[in-house]
């Protein structure tokens, strides 16, 4: 059952409400998990979570950083903030199964809720602060929130021509229509670190980290999650060629089966400033 609030959303925001919050997300969290998991001991090492930190996790989905976060503050706390009430719900499900405590979850967004002043030491986002309407309203919210002193720590892609998964599924996806070329948020440093330093923060740096994304046992069950997250780009397609671009699928994801599953290369940056 969904667990959806009235929550006040930014209009600049309205569009990725609608976008994230539905059980589909929910449904495969586990598999975006597994996905990206091979990201996950860089990101908590330079995160640095000590066990009296209040920690603050953007975009946090499903919750799976909020709850290693609350492992690590095992004095302190981990508030995870997402727009999804369907990953929420989830969030809070899997805290209370796994038994930890010291977690909690809200609906919110993160550029307009009005955070306690210097209230969090680390402020965390794993692929969830990229997706802002107005990331510099956003990120001025989140320095506020950060205590002096205190360390705010991402995970975004690198631009889009590093990413081989993304490139490969939007050529597929497109069946001979023109690739969709849009940049990501946060894929550039320079842009990045001039962001990041209006906002409040400083001593902003981007380390490229690439990794290996997991997204399937083999390719009937990658081929499924994928056409399920990314098939709507077909829909306005005929049958024969929505059929033939699966089939292109199937048969990328065939030359990338290993014996631990389907791999694509992925390329993010780890990016890390302080509260001044």
């Amino acid at each position: 059952m969904s667990e959806s609030i009235a929550v006040r959303v930014d209009p600049s925001n309205e569009r990725m409400l609608e976008a994230w919050d539905g059980a589909l997300w929910a449904k495969r969290a586990q598999r975006i998990d597994d996905g990206v998991a091979a990201y996950r001991e860089t990101f908590f090492a330079a995160a640095g979570i000590q066990p009296s930190d209040k920690v603050l996790d953007v975009g946090c989905g499903a919750g799976q950083t909020t709850r290693d976060a609350a492992r690590l503050a095992t004095a302190g706390s981990a508030l995870g903030v997402d727009l999804s009430s369907e990953m929420l719900g989830l969030a809070r499900r899997l805290a209370e199964q796994e038994r930890v405590p010291n977690v909690a979850f809200e609906q919110m967004d993160a550029q307009v809720h009005p955070f306690p002043e210097a209230g969090f030491d680390v402020v965390i986002s794993r692929h969830g602060s990229m997706f802002f309407g107005t990331p510099l309203a956003a990120f001025t919210s989140l320095a506020r929130a950060t205590r002096p002193g205190g360390r705010l720590v991402l995970l975004t892609w690198q631009p889009l021509r590093l990413n081989e998964w993304i490139t490969t599924f939007r050529t597929i996806f497109a069946a001979g229509r023109e690739v969709p070329s849009s940049n990501l948020a946060l894929s550039d440093p320079l842009e990045t670190e001039e962001l990041l330093t209006s906002a409040g923060y400083a001593d902003v740096r981007s380390t490229a980290v690439n990794k290996p994304m997991y997204f399937g046992r083999d390719v009937d069950d990658a081929a499924e999650f994928i056409v399920e997250q990314h098939g709507g780009r077909l829909s306005d397609l005929d049958d024969p060629t929505r059929a033939k671009a699966v089939e292109a699928l199937r048969a990328d994801l065939a030359e990338h089966q290993t014996s631990r599953g389907v791999f694509y290369d992925s390329a993010a940056w780890l990016i890390e400033a302080r509260r001044p």
